[in-house]
Parts: C-alpha cells; sequence; structure tokens
C-alpha cells in the first residue's frame, strides 16, 4: 500500500480511517504518525476487534525501531518488518551499535 493507496482507501474508508486516527499518540509528529497508521491500516484486517491491542503494539514495536532504534528480539522484529514490507519511511535515522562504533574505532587505530 503506497502513500496514495492509504489517502485512497482514507477516502473510501471513513469511519476506519478516523478509528484509527484514534490510535495517533499526541508525541507522534506526522513523519512518525503516517508511516506507522499505514502499518496499522496495511494490517488490520487481520487482526480481529479482540486483538486489536496487540496490533496496536506491533505498530509501536515498529516505529520505535524505525525512528528510535529500539531493539527488540530477532523474532519480534523479523515479524514487525514482513508487516511494515514496502512501507516507505523517508528520511528515517541511521543508528549504530556501541559495537559497532568501538569496532570501527579499532579499526581506524
Amino acid at each position: 500500500m503506497s502513500s496514495l493507496d492509504v489517502q485512497d482507501f482514507i477516502q473510501q474508508n471513513r469511519a476506519v480511517a478516523e478509528q484509527v486516527e484514534t490510535y495517533r499518540g499526541y508525541w507522534e509528529s506526522d513523519k512518525h504518525w503516517e508511516p506507522r497508521r499505514e502499518f496499522i491500516l496495511r494490517n488490520l484486517n487481520d487482526f480481529e476487534d479482540s486483538q486489536l491491542d496487540h496490533l496496536l503494539s506491533l505498530s509501536m514495536v515498529w516505529a520505535n525501531n524505525v525512528f528510535l532504534g529500539c531493539r527488540y528480539s530477532t523474532e519480534l522484529l523479523e515479524k514487525v518488518k514482513e508487516m511494515a514490507e514496502g512501507i516507505v519511511v523517508e528520511d528515517a535515522p541511521v543508528f549504530k551499535t556501541r559495537d559497532e562504533i568501538v569496532k570501527k574505532q579499532q579499526v581506524c587505530l
């Protein structure tokens, strides 16, 4: 689902779109919210109403990994990356672990 597809979906499904908008955290900038909203919309049909909290949690795991560099188990990251396949995040930050930085410094010495 590209950003145009998301906009089309929102236009055609106002009630769903308005409900999804209520899941936005007050701290989320447009840059963070728009990809997370796309994540939710792409995967909404794969979760029953009783599993909505699980989907929202997975969307936060994905967003926290992409935008804040938070690390999670390999299994969990593989799952959310698969769920987010095709979502384009412009200007996403690049994070390095402490081990990567130390290794690079050792090579330079």
